[in-house]
């Protein structure tokens, strides 16, 4: 950040304070990213315990987001930042909140885990009979692990282009979730004992797709940070436009 003065306080000052404050939304997103994974993981191999784990490890999210909200607080309260400053200080809080739901997204993936296994005790492999999904499921979690790891390290490199580019990786898991969909409707006719797995995979299929959506919130978010643009609701093409007319 360039040096500068803040409402009579150097920069020098605020810009630690505001450094400690990115410090800890990238720690939030590394514990996310563990908590995705995690929900990832126990989905495909039906692991229980690790299920659990990403249940009770969701309140350590819940804890960052209140202590990260309220340094920003504390920012606005003794700073009383101006023009970039309250633009970075709003992006950060905006930031948080999306990192909060995706950690919500990890739980619910959980939980949802938990009852397939209800659903079918004594068995490893809920994906029997449906294999097909097993396989899209093995693509989307790539995709969405993906754009979140390089959502995170645009936000850490404070970096707008690769917000970009980690926003657009949103497509990928929006076109593997239409396509788990598509074949959820020929699982239903075809595996009609199947009906409430392939319900929990529905609703975990949903859940994936709105952990891309919350990066891309992120990312756009960063870019606002960075570049003081409002890429809300609009296409990737646009907003290489206008990143094009910042340079």
């Amino acid at each position: 950040m360039p040096t500068h003065r803040i409402d009579g306080h150097t920069s020098h000052s605020y810009n630690s304070e505001l450094r400690s404050i990115v410090d800890g939304v990238v720690n939030m997103g590394d514990l996310v990213i563990t908590q995705v994974r995690h929900a990832l993981n126990a989905f495909m191999t039906g692991d229980t315990t690790l299920a659990k784990q990403v249940i009770e490890n969701d309140h350590n999210i819940n804890l960052l987001e209140l202590a990260i909200d309220q340094q920003c607080i504390d920012i606005l309260v003794k700073r009383q930042p101006a023009a970039r400053d309250l633009r970075a200080v709003f992006s950060i809080m905006k930031a948080i909140m999306d990192l909060e739901r995706i950690g919500d997204q990890s739980k619910r993936i959980a939980h949802a885990v938990l009852r397939l296994k209800e659903h079918h005790p004594g068995k490893k492999n809920y994906f029997d009979g449906i294999e097909l999904q097993e396989d899209a499921f093995e693509q989307i979690n790539a995709h969405v692990i993906n754009m979140l790891q390089k959502s995170m390290d645009a936000f850490h490199n404070m970096n707008a282009e690769e917000a970009l580019q980690a926003a657009m990786l949103d497509n990928h898991i929006d076109n593997s979730y239409g396509e788990i969909l598509r074949q959820n409707d020929k699982d239903m006719l075809i595996q009609g004992t199947h009906y409430q797995t392939i319900l929990e995979i529905t609703w975990i299929g949903r859940a994936v797709e709105r952990i891309g959506d919350h990066a891309r919130n992120v990312c756009e978010y960063t870019i606002y940070f960075v570049k003081g643009l409002d890429v809300r609701h609009k296409k990737d093409d646009e907003i290489a436009e206008l990143l094009a007319k910042k340079l």
